[in-house]
């Protein structure tokens, strides 16, 4: 959620005097990083994931199911159990940690050190990942259960959906309808970014997602559950007067996206241009792996007519004002800025040949006087534009007592820009006075509601970015084709219903590769009769594709990419397109991996297959299924008090292993009372 730094936040109009200060000293201290750290090479692959859950308080008695409000509790003590856990590990075992969020039901969890390139580090995120579940239920109440789940079903109904309940009249930072103050961490750093969105827009945001229309759902459908008269804060009218679209779900607050539960991975490159060249491959898969782990499909205790997250985030922090969203002209802002702070990536970093111009075909609003000063530093045209678009954006929390920084030894005024443009992949410059490099973080999917399905595309992102690299693969669509396949993976069914564009001959660079990745044994072609050594671990300094001796047609760039559907972009379709799962296949045939391990690898990809293959169901249309053939369902689009602790309750017993999914999870399913996880300890969790 970045930094959580202390001190005296500003509230907007004195935080927005300081905007220029934080931007010239941000590029400062960017460049300052640049000047040490351009040419350092030959990191090892480290990277992790973000786990993060929702504490979700059960009472069987009456049915219902509420947000646990006791983050700040809970992680008090969760701190010293794992303090307690280190203090008695051996050096080579490292604890989980956890860390707070933006709501104050929320948890995220990280392994207690990066992963490196070993097969034994890769199999043991699922261990990893069920420890820390196991860990933190251990030490809630016996009623509080975490759960990876993306978005609570009922957040914002009318009366109570958190323990304890709490008054929306209240919620001084967002002015919502819906959400309560407490909702939100109290941290200063996230009621401040709050109101500034607020303060900074000029209305409260406006998100309005389609309503999923049932047998029984009125037409139009006009929510009755909006308070549309409400007469406390000066916004409370923008609902009545157009924010609030008819046929929609209406949602105006951060908390409704910033409360959602994600998975992240980070990767460390071996170097900046690898850095590049990795961020630029994974920006096509973003909106792919969005569509196939769509998880979302209930918002404030309505059936929504679409699956996943991100838009309700996009709108949930977008402190555009209407100038800069286009609706008025501009007079007190410098540009129009087609998207929130908080949307799919806008330019493609890498400048390797192959990285044709016109796959940035998007509009890209960037600040002048910055791009100019990084070319006149010696930075590339690229890398350039990318930091100039990001600094077109104001600095949304400012702490009084950090305005004036030691350039050369702090990034904070970077950071601030930086960690507030949220996009599906972030390339992250290596901290200031830290062993940390060049780092590329995958951001679009959505959390999982088991530890097998989580580790499963923890795993597959893995040794996809290793495929990409190792085998210089050419993803590149152009930067519109990516937004809108961003759009498509959203919909209803997306996954199994929806066509993707996706590059048509992934090896354009290097056609001998294609023959040699489809057959999955190419990197071991014996030469002069001795087979190639295979790898103990993945690698992560690789050679970038050279320029071609002939240089090759070069056509419109239309020709290059067609619409696939999920089941031909993971499996494959025509010659030159394996599929991303041989292309997996493919690498893991470069390692030496045990049969055991082979296996272990082999059930995370086969819940990727059969997911594409439409034989197994994204979590979305799990949980639409579960509400429509609930025997309290009226068929009217409204996820009931009752529906909603039934269904909760269930994803429970899913990922304890108690409860039957044969529709979503593989009949080899472990569920957590079985196992619950390791890191290497004998005695397994601390003392009580």
């Amino acid at each position: 959620m970045g930094l959580l730094a202390f001190g005296t936040p500003l509230v907007w109009s004195d935080a927005k005097k300081y905007a220029d200060h934080v931007r010239e000293h941000g590029i400062t201290q960017f460049l300052h990083i640049w000047d040490r750290l351009k040419e350092r090479t030959g990191d090892e692959l480290l990277w992790g994931d973000e786990l993060e859950y929702m504490v979700v308080s059960f009472d069987d008695n009456k049915k219902s199911a509420n947000l646990s409000l006791r983050q700040a509790e809970i992680l008090a003590k969760l701190n010293t159990i794992v303090d307690d856990i280190s203090s008695d590990c051996p050096d080579h075992i490292s604890v989980p940690k956890f860390h707070p969020e933006y709501g104050r039901y929320m948890l995220e969890s990280t392994p207690g050190s990066p992963y490196n390139g070993s097969i034994e580090d890769l199999l043991s995120v699922e261990n990893n990942m069920r420890y820390r579940r196991n860990l933190a239920r251990k030490h809630l109440k016996p009623n509080e259960i975490p759960l990876t789940f993306t978005s609570f079903p009922r957040l914002g109904v009318p009366g109570q959906f958190t323990e304890p309940y709490h008054d929306p009249k209240d919620a001084i930072s967002s002015h919502s309808l819906f959400l309560p103050e407490e909702i939100t961490n109290p941290h200063a750093r996230f009621p401040t970014l709050t109101a500034n969105i607020r303060r900074r827009r000029g209305s409260k945001v406006a998100i309005n997602l389609p309503i999923f229309f049932d047998e029984k759902t009125p037409k139009p459908f006009i929510d009755p559950a909006i308070p549309w008269d409400r007469d406390v804060y000066p916004e409370d009218s923008e609902a009545k007067n157009g924010a609030a679209l008819t046929d929609h779900i209406y949602l105006d607050a951060m908390g409704f996206g910033m409360g959602c539960c994600c998975l992240q991975l980070t990767f460390q490159a071996c170097n900046v241009d690898d850095a590049r060249r990795l961020y630029d491959g994974l920006i096509p898969i973003g909106p792919i792996l969005l569509a196939l782990t769509a998880a979302s499909p209930i918002w404030r205790g309505y059936l929504a007519d679409v699956d996943c997250r991100w838009n309700v985030i996009a709108g949930s922090v977008d402190d555009r004002t209407e100038e800069e969203r286009g609706i008025k002209p501009l007079k007190e802002n410098k540009f129009i800025i087609p998207k929130s702070r908080y949307d799919s990536v806008d330019l493609y970093l890498s400048n390797d040949w192959s990285n044709r111009p016109e796959y940035n075909d998007n509009p890209l609003p960037y600040d002048d006087q910055v791009y100019e000063r990084l070319r006149n530093h010696g930075i590339d045209d690229l890398l350039s534009k990318h930091v100039a678009h990001l600094f077109i954006r104001d600095p949304l929390v400012v702490f009084a007592e950090t305005i004036d920084q030691d350039d050369t030894s702090s990034s904070d005024h970077f950071e601030n820009i930086q960690s507030t443009n949220w996009q599906t992949l972030r390339f992250k410059p290596p901290p200031p006075n830290s062993t940390i490099g060049w780092r590329v973080e995958f951001r679009s999917m959505e959390v999982q509601m088991t530890d097998f399905e989580n580790a499963a595309f923890a795993v597959f992102v893995v040794l996809l970015s290793r495929a990409i690299l190792n085998f210089n693969l050419n993803f590149y669509v152009p930067i519109s084709k990516v937004d809108e396949n961003m759009q498509r993976a959203q919909k209803r069914d997306a996954s199994a219903s929806s066509k993707f564009f996706f590059k048509k001959d992934i090896y354009t660079t290097n056609p001998s590769a294609a023959s040699s990745v489809a057959s999955s044994s190419g990197s071991n072609t014996p030469v002069d009769g001795v087979p190639r050594k295979k790898e103990k671990k993945m690698g992560n300094c690789f050679t970038p594709p050279p320029p071609p001796v002939i240089a090759p047609h070069v056509g419109p760039v239309e020709e290059e990419y067609e619409e696939m559907t999920m089941q031909e972009i993971m499996t494959g379709k025509g010659v030159n397109y394996p599929g991303l799962l041989a292309l997996v296949e493919a690498y893991l045939d470069t390692l030496d991996v045990e049969p055991h391990e082979m296996q272990k690898i082999r059930q995370y990809l086969d819940l990727i297959r059969r997911r594409a293959e439409g034989k197994l169901v994204t979590p979305a249309t799990w949980m639409r299924n579960f509400v429509r053939n609930h025997p309290d369902y009226e068929k009217n689009s409204t996820v009931s008090e009752t529906i909603n602790y039934d269904l909760l309750r269930a994803v429970d017993e899913i990922e304890r292993g108690v409860r039957d999914a044969p529709e979503l999870l593989p009949k080899s399913y472990r569920g957590g009372d079985k196992d619950q996880g390791s890191i290497g300890l004998e005695n397994g969790f601390a003392k009580q």
